[in-house]
């Protein structure tokens, strides 16, 4: 996996007490409580278009389109900290896609969708792609988790019943890692954590480097 990168400039020498998480994401508060990062929320206010940044692009590669979209999102992070006259505090941002080959596997758009995804991704492998960035006011970090994950062949009643349970729905790949469909899942060559939707060692790196207290 690429190690975390940083843009030019020092880095930040005076610890974080917390961290903003620019993500409505459970499952990232909840990995950052695992290590023990005291976290709030900023969150897009009613005027912004969050899910606008998620669109793809003719072309565009799915490392590419998840490490873009990440940064689009750190960025109106930021100025959302500014125009609310926050404290500040380092502002971390994460997304994650599914690819299939060059194939971007994105949230599916109803249950339809879910299930061709679902049916896409039956016998076969793919990846987990996401894209980490963390601003501390002076520099931006970033990192990249890409994990493989193999699907037994998923039973069309296993599908029906899946995307029945409305778990398949705001998803990359219309399916989530820690649901029961882990049950099919015969293989993973990478992070757990990072197609839970929040790479643990690359975002503690990035944290630690920002002066953040983490657990240990």
């Amino acid at each position: 996996m690429p190690k975390p990168s940083a843009s030019a400039g020092s880095f930040v020498t005076t610890p974080a007490a917390f961290v903003y998480l620019a993500s409505q994401s459970p499952r990232r508060r909840q990995l950052l409580d695992q290590i023990g990062a005291v976290h709030q929320l900023l969150l897009p206010g009613p005027d912004e278009d969050a899910e606008a940044l998620e669109a793809e692009r003719a072309g565009e590669l799915p490392a590419a389109y998840v490490q873009r979209v990440t940064a689009a999102k750190l960025k109106a992070a930021v100025a959302r900290l500014k125009s609310r006259g926050l404290p500040p505090a380092p502002v971390l941002c994460a997304d994650t896609t599914v690819a299939l080959g060059r194939r971007i596997l994105g949230k599916p758009a109803d249950a339809v969708d879910a299930a061709r995804t679902l049916a896409l991704l039956s016998g076969r492998s793919h990846r987990v792609l996401t894209a980490v960035a963390l601003h501390d006011g002076r520099r931006t970090r970033h990192a990249l988790s890409t994990s493989h994950v193999h699907f037994a062949e998923l039973p069309t009643a296993v599908v029906q019943a899946y995307v029945a349970s409305g778990d398949a729905f705001g998803k990359a790949g219309a399916y989530a890692i820690q649901s029961a469909l882990a049950g099919w899942i015969s293989h993973i060559d990478g992070s757990h954590s990072g197609i839970m939707g929040l790479p643990l060692f690359q975002t503690a790196q990035l944290l630690r480097q920002a002066g953040v207290p983490l657990a240990i």
